[in-house]
């Protein structure tokens, strides 16, 4: 009889679809009975039963009287062998939110196991000091805010802190994030520049503008044909004279184009192969300086549109050229510098020899005491006066430099921009050598103006959007951008009176654009200022 008991035992224990009579209650039953709901029991028929008598069978599909099943109870729906039985699971209901009611809250699911549920710091990649000292700033600075001693700081007091900031954090900006999750990328070699970096960066959202509260036209005011123009980025063809006269350079011919009324003049035209590679004017104006392919530099009066003389001794082509008083000094694809003193017949005073490759960006300082060089070897040289060894040799930019230019209202100040492969603006102080500001442009840069009466600089561009951008300064915040070329901009150049800047494109156009209109009470006080009279050593030129 023990074996037969044992089996019955045994079936009941195995038996599912009946009611357990021994044992603690589901755990279902145990919150419908703390929420005070009649307890729900499952027979062999499918249907609900009470315990306390009433026993009237339902089919699943039947709904139910009262609220024994719709107040947190969840209907069940018969034998379902694949479904994972959890009765007290709650189902979705839509409901009438009341006055002053929250959101019922969700209970957060779990993270599986086969996922990691905790981050944890690489210290290898995290700044520890740098991270304790952003820790301490941040509370100080919410304790100030708290008791209100926050001080109003002038726009040069923020200007200030953000340089020191930046200097003291390696360049890092203050934001950066205290703990580093995950291993950094390895470096790339030394001397990598990726040639396909400017077709991942082009669709770049630009950087933010600044207020402006004046009018700038994005509509040329003047626009002139310049057929047969070199689209070649390391020639300067293009230069504004203090007389208002625009001296452009086609190819083997120089046009001087009079401002003033509107003339056209051909000043020379050079025989085959020879073209013209670079221009200048001197600071007075009636003499122009020309850059040969064959490596002569020419000075021209344009005036009687004579020639001068001729200097020689470049090995190659000279592609660009610079005043200073009466030294011109000039640049070639040897990657040599000369300086040339015009007054005496022995012209060459000074070899510089700091550039690997062809010279593309030169400019003196206006005060005339350092000179700029940008070249193909990726480097901004400084040199101070005649010194044949450089001040300063700059080496962050990673691709040719030609777009070199000194500001006008600060002498030690001095802006370069980067070709394809690096497409930046950078700021520098050539007093100390340290890099000021650095703008990414996301297009490549072929030339930099500053503004005689805002602080501003304007700057030309080439792939993608062949635009004109004009940058606020120090901020280096984006003003507006004067689109319309479609080629990009090889040269610019300010007009006299500081108001008007001229393009020329690779498109073979040349657009006049009035960016800096200057108030006209502002403009009768520097007219009433007089002109600046013209020196006699240029009459000594032989």
């Amino acid at each position: 009889m023990s074996h037969l008991q044992f089996n019955a035992n045994l079936t009941e224990a195995l038996k599912m679809d009946g009611e357990l009579t021994r044992g603690p209650a589901p755990r279902w039953q145990q919150r419908a009975q703390e929420r005070g709901v009649h307890t729900l029991s499952i027979n062999n028929e499918n249907s609900f039963s009470n315990k306390s008598g009433l026993n009237s069978p339902h089919s699943a599909k039947t709904p139910l009287s009262g609220t024994s099943f719709t107040e947190g109870l969840s209907p069940w729906r018969g034998k379902s062998p694949g479904r994972s039985k959890s009765p007290g699971r709650n189902i979705p209901k839509l409901s009438v939110r009341g006055p002053g009611q929250k959101t019922p809250s969700r209970k957060t699911p779990t993270t599986p196991h086969s996922q990691q549920d905790r981050f944890i710091p690489n210290r290898s990649t995290t700044d520890l000091e740098r991270s304790h000292h952003l820790l301490v700033t941040s509370m100080e600075n919410s304790s100030i805010e708290k008791s209100g001693e926050d001080d109003e700081l002038s726009f040069q007091q923020r200007e200030y802190q953000q340089k020191m900031s930046e200097n003291l954090n390696d360049g890092q900006p203050k934001e950066n994030k205290i703990l580093s999750f995950k291993s950094k990328a390895p470096q790339a070699k030394e001397g990598y520049a990726n040639n396909l970096k400017v077709l991942y960066s082009a669709g770049k959202p630009s950087v933010s503008k600044a207020a402006s509260t004046r009018h700038i036209p994005n509509v040329p005011e003047k626009v002139l044909d310049a057929p047969e123009l070199l689209d070649d980025y390391y020639l300067h063809l293009l230069d504004w004279s203090v007389n208002n006269h625009l001296a452009v350079a086609l190819s083997s011919s120089v046009y001087i184009w009079n401002a003033g009324d509107g003339s056209i003049t051909a000043l020379t035209q050079l025989e085959e192969p020879d073209y013209i590679c670079s221009l200048s004017w001197i600071k007075e104006g009636n003499v122009l300086g020309m850059g040969l392919s064959s490596g002569h530099t020419q000075l021209w009066d344009v005036g009687q549109q004579k020639l001068i003389r001729t200097m020689g001794t470049h090995e190659g082509r000279v592609t660009t050229l610079s005043w200073n008083s009466y030294i011109l000094s000039s640049g070639s694809r040897s990657g040599q510098i000369f300086h040339h003193d015009v007054r005496v017949a022995d012209h060459l005073v000074g070899i510089l020899s700091g550039h690997s490759q062809e010279v593309c960006g030169l400019k003196w300082s206006p005060d005339g005491r350092l000179l700029a060089s940008g070249g193909n070897d990726n480097q901004v040289n400084i040199w101070e006066n005649m010194n044949t060894s450089p001040l300063h040799t700059f080496s962050q930019h990673q691709a040719a430099i030609r777009a070199v230019s000194w500001c006008p209202w600060q002498n030690n100040i001095l802006a370069t921009g980067g070709g394809t492969a690096d497409r930046t603006i950078r700021l520098w102080n050539c007093t100390t050598g340290l890099c000021l500001k650095e703008v990414h442009t996301n297009s490549q840069v072929s030339s930099l103006v500053w503004s005689p009466h805002y602080k501003e600089i304007i700057s030309g561009h080439g792939f993608s959007n062949n635009q004109l951008t004009i940058w606020s300064y120090p901020s280096m915040l984006k003003v507006a951008d004067l689109s319309g070329h479609t080629g990009r901009v090889l040269e610019l150049c300010v007009s006299p009176d500081g108001q008007m800047v001229v393009s020329a494109a690779a498109d073979e156009t040349i657009r006049m654009w009035k960016c800096w209109t200057v108030d006209k009470k502002e403009k009768k006080k520097a007219e009433s200022g007089g002109s600046h009279p013209i020196s006699m050593f240029s009459r000594t030129i032989r």
